[in-house]
């Protein structure tokens, strides 16, 4: 835990997460195709379970380029994703919506890191303001996706042991979102 201390955070406020090396197992150089291949990091539905009555919104915003290159079908994802929410709220957590990216393009506008999930979020969820939001993930693109729509960035080293943890668009580190979660429930 380091750089900017943790924000004290009010109802007002959205927490973006990354689904792959936050939520989940993360597959390395591989894709999660199929809710079987789809396992819990321990305590994430702890996390979830904590962070449910402290945030606005509650957001997952995920790159999910297996499905624009046919390797994941699109109904396999939604229904991951469908289940993803369904244990999440079984465990007392909440997840109000999740928005991927299939697009094969880095420049595509819905990649992060650029910010067009958050404004597709944004424009579902019009009380969402970005200068009251954080953003957890697990790559420097997650990091510059939260510094490109101005939110506070926390880093989780789940599966990057190489990014530099002093980066400059990392605000502070965790080492699980269970950690995160513990830490920003004692901000309220």
């Amino acid at each position: 835990m380091r750089h900017k201390s943790l924000p004290i955070i009010s109802k007002a406020w959205t927490l973006f997460l990354d689904r792959d090396g936050v939520i989940n197992q993360e597959k390395h150089n591989d894709y999660i195709n199929t809710w079987e291949e789809f396992s819990f990091y321990p305590g994430v539905l702890q996390a979830m379970s904590i962070v449910a009555p402290l945030f606005n919104r509650i957001i997952i915003i995920t790159n999910q380029r297996g499905v624009g290159k046919g390797l994941t079908k699109l109904e396999d994802l939604l229904a991951i994703h469908s289940n993803l929410k369904r244990e999440v709220e079984a465990h007392h957590g909440r997840i109000d919506d999740i928005f991927h990216c299939a697009d094969l393009d880095d420049n595509s506008i819905n990649r992060k890191p650029n910010k067009g999930m958050a404004l597709q979020a944004e424009k579902r969820f019009p009380d969402i303001n970005f200068s009251k939001s954080i953003m957890v993930g697990n790559t420097l693109s997650d990091m510059q996706f939260g510094r490109n729509i101005g939110a506070y960035t926390v880093f989780l080293p789940t599966t990057r042991p190489e990014v530099d943890l002093h980066h400059q668009h990392i605000d502070m580190v965790f080492p699980s979102l269970l950690e995160f979660a513990k830490a920003i429930s004692n901000k309220v």
